[in-house]
């Protein structure tokens, strides 16, 4: 990265949407199955009826717009399929989708930038729902000394950098466990997002292969035993194994799809050495 914590100009290509032709019934039913929630349940959440919501399903009832969009946020729909939902039942999409780079999210990309320069000397970064690095400080770029040119350039992908043979994978002390809680979590997306774009990412890292010596999976025997409550992240910088768990922050209530779609992930010391480390640092 160019810049410690510069947010990245281009816009990466979101989820897919609802296959063609498909109507809203079927699409709605799939949503509901996937939260396994009853007809009646759901109706009883949209103050409907069962009847009404099998009438939708089936295709038998044409839903107003207003019951699409109750229904689709008492599923939890993601943004960008509720647009899906609505097009399939007939209607404009109602969620716009702004580049980030646009002026109307200017207050976005200032608050992402102040939260994450806030967060150091503790690595923090912004991506977006394939994975690409929007935003970073100077915490990230600490972790990437040493990392091949060609996988710096942009678009810089956290997955593919990560997981590659080249790039962090190999500094990674429990790349094993890392790498299974990053692909879980990929494949939770793609259930969620249909997104092909998505798919095709994960099949690529998944590909990637695992050094043998990476099957330890543990820090050293001698390392002090702490009590993680998550699990961490051991990655070598400089001679030392530094411990992080991750959090994802998204935003509350999105009404634009590129801003549903953006997670800020800050990683957290896990053990006094590591903060130790890290406040030691001058950036």
């Amino acid at each position: 990265m160019a810049t410690a914590a510069s947010t990245a100009a281009s816009t990466a290509a979101g989820p897919s949407a609802a296959p063609a032709g498909q109507g809203v019934g079927p699409l709605l039913r799939a949503w509901r199955e996937r939260r396994r929630v009853s007809q009646l349940e759901l109706a009883l959440r949209a103050d409907s009826s069962a009847r009404h919501i099998s009438f939708v399903e089936t295709g038998r009832s044409r839903p107003s717009e207003e019951m699409v969009l109750r229904l689709a946020e008492h599923l939890e729909v993601p943004v960008r399929e509720r647009n899906a939902l609505l097009l399939a039942a007939g209607y404009a999409p109602r969620y716009p989708e702004t580049p980030l780079d646009d002026p109307a999210l200017d207050a976005v990309r200032a608050g992402m930038e102040r939260l994450i320069q806030g967060y150091e000397p503790y690595p923090a970064l912004v991506v977006d729902a394939l994975y690409d690095v929007r935003a970073a400080n100077r915490g990230i770029t600490m972790l990437l000394e040493g990392v091949p040119e060609e996988l710096l350039a942009p678009p810089l992908n956290a997955m593919r950098l990560t997981l590659h043979p080249r790039g962090l994978a190999p500094r990674i002390r429990n790349l094993r466990e890392w790498r299974g809680h990053l692909l879980a979590q990929m494949e939770r997306q793609i259930a969620l997002h249909r997104s092909a774009a998505l798919r095709a990412l994960y099949e690529e890292v998944a590909a990637y292969p695992v050094p043998e010596e990476a099957g330890a999976d543990r820090p050293d025997a001698d390392d002090p035993p702490y009590p993680y409550f998550a699990l961490p992240l051991l990655i070598e910088h400089d001679g030392r194994v530094l411990s992080f768990v991750s959090s994802i922050s998204t935003f509350n209530t999105p009404m634009d799809v590129t801003v549903a779609e953006l997670a800020i992930e800050t990683f957290l010391p896990a053990d006094p050495a590591t903060v130790k480390y890290l406040q030691s640092l001058s950036f």
